[in-house]
């Protein structure tokens, strides 16, 4: 999607909002199974004394696959944007964005911020235990029937303990 900015490239303190869809097609991360819904965003670039600013956030509705259990689960993503719009770019900072003209091509943006935002790791929820190395239960359903593992280098002082 193209955003034309020519009514507030010339006028300090003005405004311009908008609202977008992101295409998922493309949008390919291992711990995500799909998109419930198109990504979308809704913000708005300010022209602050002659330097145009966009903000606002992206919204995604997922279906991930947990990395450490592998169950899949619901989850909302949101993303908060930031780019500040350029006529030219020495291509350094991820957060600078070229005009053409008097536009800008909102997808871009939208597509940068969301990949650079995506977590490297998923999880279901913060304490996940994951699955057990052995039998590979998922141990947040609860513990799983493997005794401990002993240290094959202390196998010999357990064969003193049950002597006793």
């Amino acid at each position: 999607m193209r955003l034309n900015l020519r009514e507030i490239i010339e006028r300090p303190g003005s405004a311009l909002p908008f609202e977008a869809e992101l295409d998922t097609e493309g949008l390919d991360f291992p711990s995500v199974l799909s998109y419930r819904d198109k990504p979308r965003a809704i913000g708005r670039v300010v022209n602050e004394a002659g330097v145009l600013k966009l903000s606002g956030e992206l919204t995604a509705e997922l279906r991930r696959v947990c990395d450490r259990c592998g169950t899949a689960f619901d989850s909302r993503k949101v993303t908060r944007l930031h780019a500040t719009l350029v006529d030219e770019d020495d291509g350094e900072n991820p957060e600078l964005f070229l005009l053409d003209g008097t536009e800008i091509d909102l997808d871009e943006i939208l597509l940068t911020n969301f990949v650079l935002d995506m977590d490297s790791k998923c999880l279901c929820r913060e304490d996940c235990k994951g699955l057990c190395p052995r039998c590979g239960k998922n141990l947040n359903l609860g513990p799983c029937g493997c005794g401990k593992e002993i240290d094959p280098r202390f196998a010999v002082l357990e064969q003193l303990l049950d002597k006793e």
